[in-house]
């Protein structure tokens, strides 16, 4: 295994709590900073049998929750041994002293997601760094890790497996859980992949039997573990909601779109199915401001939830047809169409959640006036993910849009990549071609009704594909339904277990399959508190606004930053001796943002690379400020997923797991 050029430890050292620009003076009532920070507090999490104390080195109190994050207010030491003073919150609170050999540092509060397992082997959670290495080292990583797993089928302990991660997804949006990362490291693959090989902490219980990754419950793929799967999937459902563009000239494929779903009804209902399968329908143009005959942005004609049957579904969507007049711009609102399908339908009642995009237009963007989400489509793709939603795109690349389709195309491929799989649903319609259409849609919809009949009749999603037709494109629209499927049932079998990551203190693991070394196992989230979402706001502003001033004048956007890195008490005269500087020198974001595991485009961004960019790169780049600034509001306003890391902590200290890639 090589090291890169690049290679670094990224994951340790520094934090990322509290984003107070300006040093901190240390006050009674006041964490402690972390070494070499100035505005940082020091975090410890607690492990398993850690008791409170009343004072450093006094009697056992009550046991603490399993890594409960606490602030270390005071360091002591009592009876040959260092003891914290620990409070739940930075607010002043606090409950007594712990031993510190009891907690481990959370220097970064940085949290691990598992991707759905649909497509790649279960992630393995080793005892030794060396174990890790040794695999992807290894020329053929299959031969060190095929004995692993069949050890593991068994029920048995595989050597060097502390454990394995639970045989069905575990969904942090509907049952948060912590996998803390405590370090790590980017290397380079034998097979030439960049993963990262990250030293983390799990926090199930220990007495959980459903919490032991698999290995300790009825072995994968034993006749018992197969009948319980078979019994949990008879109440498995789904819902495919088509959101279907309503501008001139789409009554054609609306007619065709009619069609499939009527035939599909018909099939679904001679099978009694119809309590398995509903269906849902939402149009959507453009902005009404701009033009009002255009009647609506968005429109919920039927809310899957709420049809009865294939009568009442086709009573509902009667009246829909293309617009009469002609939008502002060949660019529709389609990410309004799918965010209020995303927002509006009540998606927990399906195992199954499907969005049918349709469209012979690109969406337009976030950052357009005309806009009325806010939102990119990486950040409509996130939302998407909350709920577990797949979106497919059918894309109709009629001679009108010719121009537009290469845009278009690379908008929805964002869209429709489904989470952890590398699984782009994208479709193209050459030509925009009513008769190509009107074959993908049936084979669609007659593809996912097939994964939910396959579910309820107790057979396996991921080989239903297998009569797939000959025609190449046909084929790939039933092998993706088919892992889709399978995803779509590992997630709704996670919930009705109550599947939980499994119970190991620290383990080694990689973010990357160690067979298919591309396919992620890991997505990581910041937590972030509401006063470091507001401050991230707010600094994310200064730059915005510097960034608008700097398309009118380069020098001025940088003079800008000074002034505000300058209130932020960075030094003024440093700052006119390094007339170069990156954003991240400066101290605007700096200590917050210097240890995240990713290459930020804001913190990497120099005076002498933005004068280098002409116009349409800086605003490329003020574009995504913007629309990730917008995503913020969201997150803020999201009450369902504010979580509380230690009993009794002053809620603003609750914290919102934020994707990565939506950091700036």
């Amino acid at each position: 295994m090589m090291r890169s050029p690049m290679s670094r430890l990224l994951l340790s050292g520094a934090a990322l709590l509290a984003l107070c620009i300006s040093p901190l003076s240390q006050a009674d009532d006041k964490p402690l900073i972390q070494a070499g920070k100035k505005t940082l507090f020091q975090r410890v999490l607690t492990t398993p049998g850690c008791k409170i104390s009343s004072t450093a080195g006094g009697a056992e109190g009550e046991a603490q929750p399993v890594f409960s994050r606490f602030y270390v207010y005071e360091r002591a030491q009592a009876n040959n041994a260092e003891w914290l003073k620990v409070g739940p919150d930075s607010y002043g609170k606090t409950i007594g002293w712990l031993p510190a050999s009891c907690t481990t540092d959370w220097k970064m509060q940085l949290t691990l997601a598992f991707t759905n397992p649909a497509n790649r082997d279960r992630l393995l959670f080793f005892k030794d760094r060396a174990t890790v290495e040794g695999i992807l080292d290894a020329p053929d990583p299959v031969s060190k890790v095929a004995p692993l797993r069949a050890t593991l089928k068994k029920g048995l302990q595989a050597p060097g497996v502390l454990a394995e991660e639970p045989e069905y997804f575990v969904d942090l949006q509907k049952q948060f859980y912590l996998l803390p990362v405590l370090s790590g490291e980017e290397v380079m693959t034998e097979s030439g992949f960049r993963t990262r090989l990250l030293n983390v902490a799990s926090v199930s219980k220990p007495d959980d039997k459903n919490a032991k990754g698999g290995a300790a419950n009825s072995p994968a793929g034993s006749k018992e573990a197969e009948e319980k799967k078979a019994n949990q999937l008879k109440e498995f459902s789904a819902a495919v909601v088509f959101v279907i563009d309503s501008t001139i000239s789409m009554d054609p494929y609306i007619d065709r779109t009619r069609e499939a779903i009527r035939k599909v009804y018909q099939k679904i209902e001679a099978q009694n199915l119809g309590k398995q399968v509903k269906f849902g329908l939402v149009a959507f143009r453009s902005n009404t401001q701009a033009v009002p005959g255009l009647e609506y942005t968005t429109k919920m004609y039927a809310d899957p939830t709420k049809v009865k049957d294939s009568a009442d579904f086709f009573a509902r969507i009667k009246d829909l047809k293309q617009a009469n007049v002609s939008s502002s711009s060949f660019d529709e609102d389609s990410f309004a169409g799918v965010m209020e399908s995303i927002d509006k339908v009540d998606w927990s009642q399906f195992g199954a959640r499907y969005v049918v995009l349709i469209t012979d237009a690109g969406a337009i963007e976030g950052d357009d006036k005309l806009s009325k989400t806010g939102l990119s489509a990486a950040q409509v793709r996130i939302e998407a993910a909350n709920p577990g939603v797949a979106i497919y795109t059918l894309h109709l690349k009629t001679p009108a849009g010719a121009k537009d389709h290469a845009k278009a195309e690379a908008q929805y491929r964002n869209l429709s990549t489904y989470p952890g799989t590398n699984t782009s649903l994208y479709y193209p319609v050459n030509a925009g071609d009513v008769q190509e259409f009107g074959r993908k849609v049936d084979t669609l919809a007659a593809a996912i009704t097939t994964q939910v009949k396959a579910a309820y009749m107790g057979e396996d999603a991921i080989g239903s594909a297998a009569n797939a037709k000959q025609d190449p494109a046909e084929k790939k629209m039933l092998e993706d339904a088919a892992l889709i499927g399978h995803a779509m049932q590992l997630a709704y079998l996670g919930e009705r277990t109550n599947s939980k990551a499994p119970p190991v203190f620290k383990a080694w693991i990689t973010d990357r399959d160690l067979i298919k070394q591309n396919i992620p196992t890991t997505d990581v989230r910041v937590l972030l508190t509401k006063s470091q979402l507001s401050d991230l706001s707010d600094v994310m502003k200064q730059i915005l606004d510097a960034a608008n001033e700097g398309l009118i004048s380069p020098t001025d956007m940088f003079n800008r930053l000074r002034s505000v890195a300058a209130t932020m008490g960075a030094d003024p005269n440093q700052l006119k001796q390094n007339s170069n500087a990156k954003l991240a020198d400066m101290g605007v974001l700096g200590e917050y943002l210097e240890d995240l595991p990713y290459q930020s485009e804001v913190l990497n961004l120099d005076e002498e690379t933005w004068k280098s960019w002409d116009g349409l790169a800086q605003e490329k780049f003020i574009r995504t400020l913007n629309t990730k600034l917008r995503h913020y509001q969201r997150y803020n306003a999201d009450v369902d997923r504010w979580v509380a890391l230690a009993k009794d902590s002053d809620a603003r200290d609750n914290v919102y797991p934020v994707p990565l890639e939506m950091m700036p």
